[in-house]
């Protein structure tokens, strides 16, 4: 019987060794892609993270503009109903003294009630003068029975508006608790930009923010103007509007503010106009259907310009190409060019 030899194992050497080698780390570098660990981020440039950036504070502040919105609505919602319950216990308070009134004729018929009418008048001293009450009486029941229904429907009537405001506030507060999710979404989206800016180098943020020597210009720009704004302006109200946007310049742009000491865009011009006695709405889809539209050609000092398509950011111009505007969280209130964002349109409000 022919012996079976055990084959020969072939040691890796050489080329060979080479190859498994590199086939082993190349299936261990792609199990290791595919399990997301050990994978790092491309550093991106700083072009592309001003990109990013910026696409997240747009939608922030388009989520903070109808935030805005929702929450001047449930104010106003929140008023009316005060008002309704208000007007409803005073006409409660009326309807109960005519229940009084009512009870005290009912207690004087119940006792007079067990001597029939027929016999009181003919017992009655003076019977003209028992028909003259009795008549003034039946007059006065129809007054009070007039007068209960009138106030019950009355009642009736602000209960229902009372349901229907009490659903109003229920569905805005509902949407505005949702404008919160919405935001506390972007405002994660907004760390994760600050974690990329945190990236970059100290000039190359400042390049991308345009702090430090921009705002310091800007503020000095806004000193020097300041002083001849009244001239310039077409009028008072918006000489008044203009001087008290310069006034903030540098103040801090903070979510929903609308001064003094921070601001919100749609914040900023509805505080300065209010600074000139004129009511702007809170949000800037509202205030461009305000006053009058302008071109662009004919902007003046005073005028509110607005950006983008979707009209989510609004400026005050000041002339000379410019505008004042409370920019996003990472610039604080300052003078810039119109020319900076997409240009909507412009409305004329004094």
């Amino acid at each position: 019987m022919a012996a079976h030899r055990k084959p020969r194992q072939r040691s890796l050497s050489g080329h060979t060794a080479r190859t498994a080698a590199t086939i082993a780390l190349a299936g261990a570098a792609t199990a290791t892609a595919f399990d997301g660990t050990g994978h790092a981020d491309p550093r991106l440039s700083p072009a592309e993270v001003k990109s990013k950036v910026d696409a997240l504070y747009r939608e922030a502040e388009i989520a903070t503009e109808k935030y805005n919105g929702a929450k001047e609505k449930a104010e106003s919602a929140e008023k009316s109903l005060g008002e309704l319950r208000d007007e409803a216990a005073r006409k409660t308070e009326k309807l109960n003294s005519a229940r009084e009134g009512l009870g005290s004729i009912a207690t004087a018929q119940y006792r007079s009630g067990g001597i029939d009418p027929a016999v009181q008048l003919a017992l009655s001293s003076d019977p003209d003068q028992y028909l003259e009450r009795a008549a003034l009486a039946d007059r006065a029941d129809s007054r009070q029975a007039a007068t209960v229904t009138g106030v019950q429907k009355q009642l009736q009537e602000i209960d229902q508006l009372r349901t229907e405001a009490d659903d109003t506030l229920t569905h805005l507060k509902s949407r505005q608790a949702e404008l919160k999710k919405h935001k506390k979404t972007v405002n994660g989206k907004l760390d994760a930009a600050k974690r990329l800016l945190s990236q970059l180098t100290g000039d190359q943020r400042a390049d991308l923010t345009g702090d430090g020597a921009q705002d310091r210009a800007s503020r000095a720009a806004g000193r020097d103007a300041s002083r001849n704004v009244p001239a310039e302006a077409p009028n008072t109200r918006a000489s008044a509007a203009v001087s008290y946007a310069y006034k903030a310049l540098g103040s801090p742009y903070v979510w929903g503010a609308t001064g003094p000491n921070a601001f919100d865009c749609s914040g900023l011009t509805q505080a300065a106009y209010r600074s000139a006695g004129v009511d702007l709405p809170r949000t800037t889809y509202a205030q461009i259907d305000t006053g009058e539209r302008v071109p662009r050609s004919q902007l003046q000092p005073g005028d509110l310009v607005f950006f983008y398509q979707g009209i989510s950011h609004v400026g005050l111009y000041v002339g000379n190409g410019q505008m004042i505007h409370a920019p996003n969280p990472s610039a604080p209130v300052r003078l810039a060019p119109i020319s900076q964002m997409p240009f909507a349109g412009a409305a004329r409000v004094a």
